[in-house]
Order: C-alpha cells, then structure tokens, then sequence
C-alpha cells in the first residue's frame, strides 16, 4: 500500500496504529461489510467492529464504509463532543495531506452551518412541541367523547375517524422530531418521548425507525441504500430503474397503471412498512407499542365491539397512510432517483428533495417537512427554524448551480402521478424494444 500505511497482521482490521497516513485508494478499498474504514474530519477510522454496536444501525456505517462521512456524521449527533469519546478507540491515520477533500462545497456548507448555529437556530422552544403534543392528545381525547356522548352512528364514526388519523398523522410528525434528537438538549430525554409518541400514541417501533429512517437521509433516492426508494418490484421509481428492468424483462405491476396503483396502494404500502415495525422489536418498544393496542381496545371494544373496533382502526390507518405518503414523497418521489453516484453532501440532498410552498396549513399538515431540503441538510434542527435557514439555503444553492426547487402543494401531488407514469413508460419501451 502506499501513502504511508500501517501494515497488520491478517485477520485483525483493528490493529493499526493511530499514526497511520493514507491515500483515498486506501480507505475506499476497505467498504466491504467485514472491513469497514471512512473518514471524519480527514481521519481515518476503522469501524468494522463498531458497526454492530452503532445506535443508529450498522446499515448506515455500511453506506459510508470507504468514503468521506464528516458531513453525515456532523448532521447526524447534536452532541459532537459526547461522540468523539466512541470515535477515538477507533482512530487509525489521518489522510495524506495531497489527498483531496471529496466534499467540494464542504467549507461553504460548515459556514453554514455555524452561522445557524451562532443565531440559535438549533435551538428548540419548548412551548412549540408541548402545544404540539398537547393538540394531539385533546384530538385523542375528543374523538372518544364524540362517540361516549352522542353514538356510534354512521356520520358520528366518519366525523372521529378523521379526527383519529389527524391525530396519528400528527403525531407521526411528532415522533419524527424526537427521533432526530431535535427537541432536547439531551439525547436520553428525545429518545424517552421518541419511545412514548410512536409507540404509546401510535403502536411503532422507535428501534426499528431509526435503523430505516436514518438510511434514508443519509443517502437519500440511492438505491439499495434508501430503504424508502426499495418498491419490491411492485413500482419503479426514477429513469434508471425502469431501463434496467426493462432490458432484463423484470415484469412488475402493469405499466400503464403504475400511477393509479400508487393511489390505490399507499394503504397497502404504509401497512407493509407498519409490519415491519414489529420485526425484532427490542423488549422495551414490544411493550410501548402493545400499550398503545391496550390502550385503543379498552376505548372502543365498550362503543364498537371488538370487529367494529378493528374496522374502525383500519379505516384511520387508510386514511392516515393517503396523508402519511401523499406529504412525504412529493418531496421526494419526482427528484433524481439512481444508484451511487458519490456526490458531496449538500449536492446529494439537492438532487434528492425538494421544497413545498410555506403556509400555516402546509406547514402544519406536513409537519414542517414542506422544507424537505433544510431538513435533509440539518436533521437535528427543530423545525420551527426550517423557515429562518432557508434563504442561506437557498444562497449557498445559487452561489454553487444547485437546483433549489420549491413547489404548490398541487404541483407536488401532480409531480407524483407524473413521475410514477413516466417511470412506467420508460420500463415499456424498454421491455419492447432493448
């Protein structure tokens, strides 16, 4: 090897010493899954042993292994200082000084970022997630008085039935802010809420979210590295995909209803990945999740009986699952989505989200991921502030060529339905004529 670096006996990835010098060649040579090296900060870490034992899942040190993770690592931990002390036992070199940073817009993002932070932007106020919390809990509280006081007819069980998936898609909205650390100043008390919102309020796996959800915005429309993009067969999605499968003669759902399969699937789709909440759930989410069934039985099986009960519920989650897809794909579905092509972080997130029009209502239905870009660049940001961020955003955007886009709501909704056609007609003239 060249560049300096440190030779060690086969067999033990952990025995370098932490004087070691290294080329990129180096460090992109050790990306499998039982060797794993990335870079922070231009030092050269070897995680292969970590990864199992990473809180937020071994999938996304597996996505970094071999490249350069500063900016992921720095969006990802509000606590720098706290997750040094995990980082140093496994510091094996640094990079040759003549090696380049693969971030090219790196020190105008860093600028960024601490210009949001010396202006208190990632800085939570309380009042804001309580009130939050606070009207989901009286929707809750409402929609079980409604029926308790005046029946359980047909009109009386729509009317709560909307009342219930706005409290779960808000709710929903809820868990995502305590999963991202974005609340408190301590991690130990978002990860307590984060347990109670999903959980009790909404009967999901914290540990199964954030294994997923941190793919996600880590590499965010790459295929199989964003679980969210993985459509098993039953869509393709982007202008690569649908080529691919195409050529290979990979059938999936009929082509020219791909678009119409979306609207009649998101039920089946947002209940697919709800399955897989309960997939090895830790002890401790198993039992939150199973309070929050508990809890929703002993309210309803007295008005409902136990099959009106179920029907009632699943009539919210269809509901809840149109509003839950509809808000989160619009800001992703119609964006560039391909395999790994190794961009920088602020252009990876670009290309992969965009923005939806501010309002007080767009802000509120969507759960302030209407600025799906500032969210993507700072996911530890409380998302009251998205809005103050987004004009140094958007600059940094301009000064570099980056596309920024912001859309209506009704254009993201159409966008939708017009990617997922297009994808489909590209996979049949694939199919036909490669």
């Amino acid at each position: 090897m060249g560049g300096g670096g440190q030779l060690t006996e086969p067999g033990e990835p952990g025995s370098r010493r932490a004087g070691g010098v290294y080329t990129w060649e180096e460090v992109q040579s050790h990306s499998s899954r039982n060797d794993q090296w990335l870079v922070i900060d231009r030092k050269v870490y070897n995680v292969t042993k970590w990864a199992k034992r990473h809180p937020g899942g071994f999938r996304v040190i597996n996505h970094y292994a071999g490249e350069d993770a500063t900016e992921a690592f720095t969006a990802f931990h509000p606590d720098l200082k706290f997750v040094q002390k995990f980082l140093k036992p496994l510091l094996i070199g640094e990079l040759a000084a003549t090696e380049p940073s693969q971030d090219r817009n790196k020190n105008d993002f860093h600028t960024l970022r601490a210009q949001a932070e010396s202006d208190g932007l990632f800085r939570a106020q309380p009042l804001f997630f309580c009130l939050h919390l606070g009207h989901i809990l009286l929707l809750e509280a409402l929609a079980w008085l409604i029926i308790w006081l005046w029946g359980t007819s047909w009109t009386l069980t729509f009317l709560i039935s909307i009342i219930l998936a706005t409290a779960q898609t808000q709710a929903g909205w809820l868990q995502h802010d305590f999963g991202h650390l974005s609340v408190f100043k301590k991690s130990s008390w978002n990860h307590i809420l984060h347990k109670f919102v999903i959980g009790h309020l909404k009967g999901a796996s914290a540990n199964w979210w954030n294994h997923r959800h941190f793919q996600h915005h880590a590499k965010p429309n790459i295929f199989s590295k964003d679980p969210d993009v993985n459509m098993l067969h039953i869509f393709v999605l982007g202008d690569t995909q649908p080529v691919e499968y195409g050529i290979k003669k990979i059938k999936y759902l009929p082509y020219h209803h791909q678009h119409q399969y979306f609207l009649l699937g998101m039920f089946s789709w947002s209940r697919l990945k709800r399955v897989k909440l309960l997939k090895k759930p830790k002890n401790c989410d198993l039992a939150w999740s199973m309070s929050y069934y508990l809890r929703y039985l002993c309210c309803y099986v007295p008005l409902y009986g136990l099959f009106g009960s179920v029907a009632l519920i699943s009539f919210v989650r269809f509901l809840e699952s149109h509003w839950f897809v509809w808000v989160t794909q619009m800001n992703h579905l119609p964006m560039d989505i391909d395999h790994e092509k190794h961009h920088d972080w602020l252009t990876m997130q670009l290309q992969a989200t965009c923005n939806i029009e501010k309002s007080v209502f767009n802000d509120w239905f969507s759960g302030h991921l209407n600025f799906q870009i500032e969210h993507h660049l700072f996911p530890t940001m409380p998302r009251h502030n998205y809005h103050l961020v987004a004009p140094l955003v958007h600059a940094l955007c301009e000064k570099h060529g980056i596309p920024y886009q912001v859309k209506t709501m009704w254009q993201g909704i159409v966008d939708v339905i017009r990617s997922l056609k297009n994808s489909g007609d590209l996979w049949l003239d694939a199919y036909l004529h490669k």
